[in-house]
């Protein structure tokens, strides 16, 4: 999900008319951080 952003976002920015493909790819890459910092199903890991 993350590389689809970054993939999205570079092609935002190459074809600038396409304003709606950066804000696509910055919203994916958000999303792909914060799903990998938040562990799904409620686990929490935990470090000892």
């Amino acid at each position: 999900m993350i590389t689809l952003g970054i993939i999205l976002l570079i092609v935002g920015l190459l074809v600038a008319s396409l304003k709606l493909l950066i804000t696509i790819g910055i919203v994916l890459i958000v999303v792909g951080l914060i799903l990998n910092l938040i562990p799904i199903g409620g686990t929490r890991r935990r470090v000892w």
